[in-house]
């Protein structure tokens, strides 16, 4: 399948172009709004995608883990009111980063395709959202992003962390795109389309994070 034959899954757009390919699957690039992508013939399949999720020893009591969540965690609470209600989507089968923020006082509610996928919490609105290493597995993207600005209130912080792609010179020796879950690789470009398309402020609080503010 040609870049040409394509739509974006975040635009919808059809003017992609060949970005990078490697040894094992090729990556576009949209013209509108910058995301660089892998052809849908190449995701996994639920029960492909699940498994490798399964192979992550991620844990709640993982000082390690704890730290890496703690770039986005951190920084979000020193922006929120007290008591503030949120959103930790795509948690994975330990919801740490809801556990670091409700021991300060916060309250959490999370929602995860494979591991907790209880709806109820998606009928909610909050104050903030977080989708912690998320945003590059999804297929939908366009989807999701209108569910998080639906369940965001007036003012709503919406914190994405994920690996943002730089150039492409960084991007052929880039560890981030060998994870085969991982299909969409977001760059300062795409973030600013989707502050300007969903009405937002944007903010890069580390490398790897990013908070949109609803307007």
């Amino acid at each position: 399948m040609t870049a040409g034959s394509l739509r974006c899954i975040l635009c919808n757009g059809t003017h992609l172009g060949s970005f990078w390919q490697d040894k094992k699957r090729p990556y576009h690039q949209c013209h509108d709004c910058q995301l660089v992508q892998v052809p849908e013939c190449f995701w996994l399949d639920a029960e492909s995608e699940k498994a490798e999720y399964d192979l992550h020893e991620n844990s709640l009591y993982d000082p390690g883990y704890r730290q890496f969540l703690s770039r986005c965690a951190t920084p979000l609470m020193e922006r929120l009111p007290p008591q503030a209600k949120g959103l930790d989507f795509g948690c994975g089968p330990s919801p740490t980063l809801a556990t670091l923020m409700m021991e300060s006082g916060f309250q959490l509610s999370w929602y995860d395709l494979y591991y907790w996928p209880d709806e109820s919490p998606l009928s909610d609105q909050y104050d903030f959202i977080t989708a912690t290493e998320v945003i590059e597995h999804l297929g939908n993207p366009k989807s999701v992003l209108e569910l998080w600005m639906r369940c965001l209130k007036p003012g709503g912080v919406l914190a994405i962390m994920t690996k943002r792609v730089i150039s492409l010179d960084a991007f052929t020796s880039w560890h981030y795109k060998n994870d085969p879950t991982h299909i969409a690789f977001y760059s300062d470009a795409t973030f600013r389309y989707l502050a300007e398309q969903y009405h937002c402020s944007i903010e890069y609080p580390a490398s790897d994070v990013v908070f949109l503010q609803k307007k």
